[in-house]
């Protein structure tokens, strides 16, 4: 940790931008600024929530590959390899805090809301709302900095997104 801080400053010193190559990876597997950490984190936040439940079924990873193509603008294969390396930083991790530490670094509170509205659509992608995932993403929503009042409004836009797509 403290060879890392040195290199930090080291770096802010030289007035270097810190790189992969003088600060070691930090979290979810990439340097801070490395734009795939974010999709690293916001996959996480995806996995982690379709697996709070303990059943991680069909529908919920179609819609997680969905939204991570429209997100990102990655194809299916881009997705896939994301999606091994993030259950692997999954795994490592200690918390979801890791992952949405990296979010509030790099996402305004409307970007912040999208990733809300997304949970949503994964949890309810299944036409189930288990009592872990209801937990999970009220954790994720309150680390993420995201008032009540919008987290239910984002819950109720999504519902309302859905009753639209399927009338029945």
């Amino acid at each position: 940790m403290i060879k890392i801080l040195r290199e930090l400053l080291g770096a802010i010193e030289n007035k270097k931008e810190p790189t992969a190559n003088n600060v070691n990876s930090n979290r979810a597997g990439e340097t801070e600024n490395d734009p795939r950490s974010l999709e690293v984190a916001t996959c996480a936040l995806f996995l982690e929530i379709a697996n709070s439940d303990e059943h991680f079924d069909e529908v919920e990873r179609e819609k997680i590959v969905s939204i991570m193509k429209k997100t990102f603008g990655l194809n299916e294969k881009e997705i896939e390899d994301l999606m091994a390396v993030t259950s692997e930083e999954v795994k490592k991790s200690v918390s979801i805090y890791e992952f949405t530490d990296i979010i509030n670094q790099h996402y305004n509170y409307d970007e912040k809301i999208k990733i809300i509205e997304n949970l949503w659509r994964i949890v309810l992608a299944d036409n189930e709302l288990h009592k872990y995932e209801d937990y999970m993403i009220r954790l994720i929503s309150t680390n993420l900095h995201i008032s009540h009042r919008d987290f239910i409004a984002a819950k109720l836009r999504v519902k309302e997104e859905m009753k639209k797509e399927n009338p029945d």
